[in-house]
């Protein structure tokens, strides 16, 4: 977290007050809770009364997803339909799964490019010649494994006029990108506070005053009805004051850690020559190194490096312990075993060139004892 999130959060923590109360520590703890969707507003190009603050990015892809499906299809009951991005993050891909599943919604996915982008054209192929039956399109702003960016602004130009609301999960974006939420076109987006230097558990559905939405939560109609509950007031200073910070040190921040980033790319492809350097080269977030390594277990891998004190993540799901392809690099058109070999190095605002220094001196023992154990074959079919 910055410094200044602890801070502010801090001074709150032993008497936050309820900002759904009249009294007088109920109203200090509302007029603090407005001004900070205010802050958040500014930050992210919105309007205050657009900005709807959750328990993080997982509530507030669920509220929009599942809200914006069913208040289309109450209104126009054959509009059953979901276009999603093949390479969203699960938080996206569960709900949508269990609104297949449970609900009686049917699915169209996207295909993604080689490097995980999202075009128009992908989109206009998966919306097909009659688009009258969508609800929803879903495709995330930056890609949570690959760090991939994708023109927001140029998918929500397909649609435009044809009645359907489009959600974008832009958790990994605001950090290391500038996000207007007016200019990208969309209905919702999704934000999280622990990716920009803000608390853990706290984050805000952005959502435009002309699109409905069927709440999930009900009780007592605090944030427009769409997701009752008291309001964590020291959380949301928190995340106010951490996305404010973010946003006018971001210049500087994402310069030091592209440069950071560059280097660990370099000197990790100079150690393993035959490594698969994931994403787009050009259009990709600042603080994301995503790489395959042929005949190493990204499982393996990351708890040699752990064990040396390198935190790293495979980015791929586990079930039951026992260890998946990446969907992301499965959507993007890599074969299933070298999807196993795979790792994420994620630089944030406290990296530094001893933390990459680190990595590079820990890397090839690693790497060596991974490959000596080998990969056995996936044996499980993964879906998109």
């Amino acid at each position: 977290m910055f410094p200044v999130a602890v801070a502010a959060m801090s001074e709150l923590l032993s008497d936050p007050g309820n900002p759904s109360s009249l009294h007088a520590a109920g109203r200090r703890a509302r007029r603090l809770v407005e001004e900070s969707r205010e802050q958040t507003a500014r930050a992210l190009g919105a309007r205050p009364t657009e900005v709807i603050f959750t328990a993080g990015g997982t509530e507030a892809n669920n509220i929009a997803l599942k809200g914006l499906a069913w208040a289309q299809r109450n209104s126009d009951p054959k509009r059953n339909r979901l276009v999603i991005s093949s390479v969203e993050h699960h938080a996206v891909l569960d709900p949508i799964q269990w609104l297949v599943d449970d609900d009686g919604f049917e699915v169209t996915w996207i295909a993604a490019q080689a490097d995980g982008t999202i075009t128009p054209e992908a989109l206009q192929v998966a919306l097909g010649e009659n688009s009258s039956d969508v609800a929803l399109v879903s495709v995330m702003l930056a890609n949570n494994e690959v760090g991939t960016i994708n023109d927001i602004a140029a998918l929500t130009a397909v649609i435009r006029g044809l009645g359907i609301n489009f959600h974008t999960d832009a958790v990994q974006a605001p950090m290391w990108l500038e996000v207007n939420f007016a200019e990208l076109g969309v209905c919702a987006m999704s934000v999280s506070g622990h990716k920009f230097g803000g608390p853990h558990g706290v984050g805000a559905l952005v959502m435009s005053r002309d699109c409905k939405a069927t709440p999930l939560i009900h009780g007592g109609g605090q944030e427009r009805d769409l997701r009752s509950g008291t309001l964590d007031t020291p959380g949301i200073v928190g995340f106010a004051t951490a996305l404010t910070n973010a946003v006018e040190n971001r210049e500087q921040i994402v310069a030091r850690v592209r440069s950071l980033s560059a280097d660990l790319i370099a000197r990790v492809l100079e150690i393993a020559p035959d490594a698969n350097f994931n994403g787009s080269t050009t259009h990709r977030l600042a603080n994301n190194a995503h790489f395959s390594f042929p005949g190493a277990l990204g499982d393996s891998l990351l708890m040699l490096l752990d064990a040396q004190g390198v935190e790293c993540s495979v980015g791929s799901a586990c079930s039951a312990g026992v260890p998946q392809p990446s969907h992301v690099l499965l959507a993007m058109g890599a074969d299933a075993d070298l999807a196993r070999c795979t790792l994420r190095f994620s630089l944030g605002h406290t990296s530094t060139k001893a933390d990459v220094d680190a990595l590079i001196e820990a890397l090839p023992s690693a790497l060596d004892r991974a490959r000596r154990a080998g990969v056995p074959r996936a044996k499980i079919g993964v879906s998109a």
